[in-house]
């Protein structure tokens, strides 16, 4: 069993770290937020960058919470997340663990870069990733932070990973999947996810939506449940993450793991619980195989978790993370998040050019939409999936309607 060592001081700006030991074979170097590695002969995507950043910020806020973090890097490529762990996380202990043995001496040599102390901070090993948590399972040996950076779909990790996590502790997972979500393969989402998902105008929102599901139904298997701290894609890849905490017991109800519907008629998305399968329909039409596209089941709840994100942002403020010159802007980022939280917006979003269609005009700006939308009492938010599209708990109905008055007072 791994030892947990000594527990660090309180978190401040990340410590800088040590000049490289040697120059490693076929070296690849990279800079990230000014931590240099090499990515030798890896797969290194540095457009995930964002991801990283928000994987070590939550990261971060945990150890404040909890005075202690350790972590498994379950498919650790380079290393570049376990060593952004251990320095600007300051985590406690990082597992690095990647099946190809061909990387080790690249992660070492990256992770060597951080001065051990008294107590080792760190190790690398090469095994099957479903192997090393199912050990840790066996052996009690839960991590606070287990982050699972899988290509694909491939959601047979997601067991294991759930019974390694401590209780109150943070799962961090991934899919690449965007043929599945966009429902292009609906026989292997259900495969890997246990959701049936079908072509909708929100499909990236669907991914994220598909990936939580599969953890709530692995780790109701288990007894336990999740809690979505936030909820990330991007367009590059695609890439879905979400960060999860994992708590005891099962959820009291299935009210956020439903079927979702969107009517081609009218636009209007509606959830349904397992007890309405068989009363499936839109107001605006009763003949449902004509008019509704059905997915599911899937988390119809939160993507994120206000408060969390609301630490993760004055981290990012007191780190000098705000923004940086690749374009990265994590406080428009978190911010959008943060609005996306409100309780009040159901799942998925409109985009503009659906809705300006279906009116028959010009789109307004995204702005004298949301204005409207928040005058007239509706819940309202742009999305971070899709610039140009909104999260609205107001009917596609009314949106077209509100559209067209938008119109005719720009006219006058």
């Amino acid at each position: 069993m791994l030892s947990i060592p000594a527990l660090s001081p309180p978190i401040s700006q990340p410590k800088t770290l040590q000049n490289p030991l040697s120059k490693i074979c076929k070296s690849q170097y990279q800079t990230e937020r000014g931590l240099q590695f090499d990515v030798g002969d890896t797969f290194f995507r540095s457009e995930s960058a964002t991801g990283r950043d928000l994987g070590v910020l939550s990261a971060a806020v945990y150890k404040q919470s909890n005075g202690s973090l350790r972590v498994l890097d379950a498919l650790c490529g380079c290393g570049i997340r376990s060593l952004r762990y251990l320095v600007e996380a300051e985590a406690d202990f990082v597992l690095a663990n990647d099946a190809n043995e061909n990387y080790k001496m690249v992660i070492s040599e990256n992770l060597s870069r951080v001065s051990s102390g008294d107590e080792r901070r760190w190790a690398v090993m090469n095994s099957d990733a479903n192997k090393v948590m199912t050990e840790c399972y066996l052996r009690k040996d839960y991590f606070d932070l287990i982050d699972v950076d899988s290509f694909g779909s491939d959601s047979s990790f997601l067991r294991s990973a759930v019974s390694a996590v401590k209780f109150d502790g943070f799962l961090y997972i991934t899919s690449t999947d965007g043929f599945s979500s966009g429902g292009h393969r609906p026989h292997h989402s259900l495969a890997a996810y246990g959701a049936y998902v079908r072509p909708m105008p929100y499909s990236n929102e669907v991914g994220l939506r598909m990936l939580i599901g599969g953890a709530v139904r692995e780790a109701s298997v288990l007894g336990y449940h999740v809690v979505p701290l936030f909820s990330y894609y991007s367009y590059h890849g695609p890439i879905f993450r979400v960060m999860l905490q994992i708590k005891r017991g099962k959820i009291p109800d299935n009210s956020n793991y439903r079927y979702i519907s969107y009517c081609i008629e009218c636009g209007n998305s509606q959830a349904f619980s397992w007890d309405q399968l068989g009363e499936m329909r839109c107001s605006c039409n009763t003949n449902v195989p004509r008019s509704l596209i059905v997915s599911g089941p899937l988390w119809t709840g939160p993507l994120h978790q206000a408060s969390h994100l609301a630490c993760m942002l004055n981290l990012a403020e007191q780190w000098g993370w705000i923004s940086d010159s690749t374009g990265r802007n994590l406080e428009k980022l978190i911010k959008l998040m943060i609005n996306e939280s409100d309780p009040n917006l159901p799942f998925g979003y409109m985009k503009m050019a659906e809705i300006a269609s279906r009116a028959k005009i010009n789109s307004p700006t995204i702005g004298a939409i949301m204005d409207t939308l928040h005058e007239e009492g509706y819940a309202a938010s742009r999305s971070h999936i899709d610039p140009n599209a909104i999260k609205t708990n107001c009917p596609m109905t009314e949106c077209v309607k509100i559209f067209t008055e938008l119109q005719q007072h720009s006219i006058r």
